[in-house]
């Protein structure tokens, strides 16, 4: 599907959808348990669908009607029989995740993967899962996984991916021993990982933690409490705030916790410092456009923020700088080279480095033909320099929005005062 997106600034109010990052940790704490329980999501992203259908054939018993996803976990239903199909899709998170409690369920399983996930790295993650009896490999698109997972000691390097760790969180406790899981070196993503553990922490599992060194009891249970919702996506809603810096008039976002572990509500730290205006007010966060300029962005900890704000940089006085973001060559495209190819493609001025980009900002860009490459945050990208452009920009493949904000075209449309 391509998108025409006219030239205008978006105003008005819109409900942030829930985070996918959230609902992922509560499907599997919920399937990992003994008690059907409810949780409430009203968001239906592409990867909460991978995760729950992989969850289902793992055993679980999972459905939802509106935005309530009723679980009966996988140990109330008994094992499949033969090795399970499990199709992530596009999904890093639900492999990632649900790799290592394949292990400690003791199944075999196929993963089958779609789209740049086959090519995204697992290494070290695969080698310590091997090491400690589990049987892996790769053919194709495909990730064989057999043999069971055993307690012991673990480590791994915090600045690869948060997710194996946050898989090692969701199976450890299961085993029939204890385990220890090392963390070596600087911790990139850690408010990724922090989710994690309030997530099992809510579940009941209970772990010692010092420093960069988890100490895990196993024979655990999860035991999810019921009616638990998952939160805002700051991730998703970041987008639509970065299109209210463009805004005279701003953009309302409600649905979102301040006080959220994810770190993409770092966005707005990051807005204020641009210099747009940024105030909370009662149920929500405004934000609109003010004197813009260049800033200095260290995308360590917060690289799925990069797409979104550089719409705010390549309409900034001066360059922004966006350094240790290398990791960003990873996701669903090459996201540094996607991230500048698609603002050169409008008129704007990027230049891509190694680790990270230098975007010079443009009082207006041109428009014209914006490739999405396959991956949803460089659509989204796209969606919002189309605001600030003379004329219309036509987005190729924009349906792949749905893999994180199934929503985000409709809400682009009520934002601009379209009718949907």
């Amino acid at each position: 599907m391509n998108r025409v997106v006219f030239p205008g600034a978006l105003s008005g109010q819109f409900r942030a959808p829930a985070s996918k990052s959230h609902a992922h940790r509560l499907l599997i704490c919920a399937a990992l348990g003994h008690a059907s329980v409810r949780v409430s999501c009203d968001t239906f992203s592409d990867d909460i669908i991978a995760t729950i259908d992989c969850l289902n054939a793992m055993g679980a018993k999972i459905t939802h009607e509106g935005g309530t996803i009723s679980v009966s976990p996988i140990f109330a239903n008994g094992r499949p029989d033969g090795a399970c199909q499990l199709y992530c899709k596009e999904s890093g998170s639900t492999l990632r995740f649900l790799l290592p409690v394949v292990g400690a369920l003791g199944l075999d399983a196929v993963f089958h993967m779609e789209g740049r996930l086959p090519e995204r790295p697992l290494h070290p993650f695969d080698e310590v899962l091997i090491a400690h009896g589990m049987h892996i490999h790769q053919t194709g698109a495909e990730l064989h996984v057999s043999g069971k997972l055993l307690a012991g000691s673990f480590a791994l390097p915090g600045n690869v991916s948060s997710q194996y760790l946050s898989g090692l969180l969701f199976a450890l406790p299961l085993l029939p021993g204890s385990s220890t899981l090392t963390i070596t070196g600087a911790l990139q993503s850690a408010s990724y990982l922090a989710m994690t553990e309030d997530a099992v922490l809510n579940s009941g599992i209970r772990f010692s933690k010092s420093q960069n060194v988890f100490t895990i009891p196993g024979n655990q249970t999860c035991c999810l409490p019921d009616g638990l919702a998952a939160e805002g996506d700051w991730s998703g809603a970041a987008f639509f705030l970065c299109a209210g810096a463009l805004s005279d008039t701003g953009i309302f976002a409600s649905g979102l916790q301040e006080t959220s572990r994810q770190a993409d509500r770092a966005v707005l730290e990051l807005l204020s410092r641009f210099g747009a205006e940024v105030r909370a007010e009662t149920g929500g966060v405004f934000v609109r456009k003010s004197s813009l300029h260049g800033i200095d962005i260290d995308a360590g900890a917060i690289p799925d923020l990069i797409p979104a704000v550089a719409a705010v940089a390549a309409y900034a006085e001066g360059e922004t700088n966006i350094t240790n973001a290398a990791r960003l060559r990873l996701k669903e495209s090459d996201r540094l080279h996607t991230v500048a190819e698609t603002i050169k493609s409008l008129g704007g001025q990027a230049k891509e480095l190694p680790d990270g980009l230098v975007i010079t900002g443009t009082p207006r860009l041109t428009g014209g033909t914006a490739d999405s490459f396959g991956d949803h945050r460089i659509a989204m990208l796209a969606a919002v320099l189309a605001s600030g452009c003379r004329e219309p920009v036509t987005i190729l493949g924009a349906q792949c929005t749905s893999k994180s904000y199934p929503e985000f075209w409709k809400t682009l449309d009520h934002l601009k005062g379209e009718p949907t």
